[in-house]
């Protein structure tokens, strides 16, 4: 079997998605709104909304990471682990250009050193380590290179949806303006565009809280921190 033959896309239980803007039924709701008092349904259609943006050469990469199965990941070796990277993650992770080049640069270092044993056991502490630690975990992941915290955090939302979600400029700057009681401080004082291990610790604390309120409010397990990263991401652009 070949390496991209085990990622063939799963049948699973989940809604099939739209991307016209007419089915997204959009409200002129401020984000605020829709975190303290949202409906089942305008969650949906906010979550709709991640795809609705999305470029038509972006949807296939993306149908593909919605897809990615842990165990499959964590099977691989450290030349398949490496194409993963190079091949579907900085793809999907990096759209610019300029950005994926650079990435990819630094990512192909592990091949042109002899050094993909080093990248192998990056990929074995991030498989193994205990997940509520979510610091270590982003630091670990950091240290793939050609990830920053974004970028470490992405990697772990698409291999662990269920506990950890994307931070990125836009995710920290929608939560700034939620205004939240609890983490008001501690926001305000975070550089969106300079996030650091500490920022997103507690930005995907954030996430796991209200993914699992949401959860039980609405009585389902349909939302993660990876969903509410998709939210943040597209809402208000």
């Amino acid at each position: 079997m070949g390496f991209f033959d085990i990622f063939k896309r799963k049948k699973q239980n989940r809604q099939t998605t739209t991307y016209t803007f007419e089915n997204l039924h959009l409200q002129n709701n401020s984000l605020k709104d829709l975190w303290d008092n949202g409906t089942e349904q305008q969650w949906q259609n906010a979550l709709n909304t991640y795809y609705y943006m999305l470029r038509p050469e972006q949807r296939e990469i993306e149908a593909y990471i919605d897809n990615v199965n842990e165990e499959e990941i964590k099977k691989l070796d450290e030349y398949e682990f490496y194409d993963f990277l190079y091949h579907k993650y900085f793809v999907w992770k990096y759209t610019a250009k300029n950005r994926l080049a650079t990435t990819r640069k630094n990512l192909e270092k592990y091949i042109s050193n002899g050094e993909v044993s080093v990248l192998k056991n990056i990929q074995t502490r991030i498989f193994s380590m205990p997940k509520d630690n979510i610091g270590k975990c982003i630091e670990t992941a950091c240290e793939i290179r050609g990830l920053g915290t974004a970028g470490a955090s992405g990697l772990l939302a698409i291999l662990f949806p269920n506990q950890f979600g994307t931070v990125d400029q836009f995710v920290a700057k929608r939560l700034q303006e939620i205004n939240h009681p609890i983490h008001k401080d501690t926001l305000n004082n975070m550089n969106p565009e300079g996030l650091k291990v500490k920022d997103a610790v507690v930005l995907i604390q954030i996430m796991r809280e209200k993914a699992m309120e949401l959860n039980k409010k609405f009585q389902t397990d349909f939302w993660t921190p990876r969903k509410i990263d998709m939210i943040l991401w597209s809402f208000g652009r």
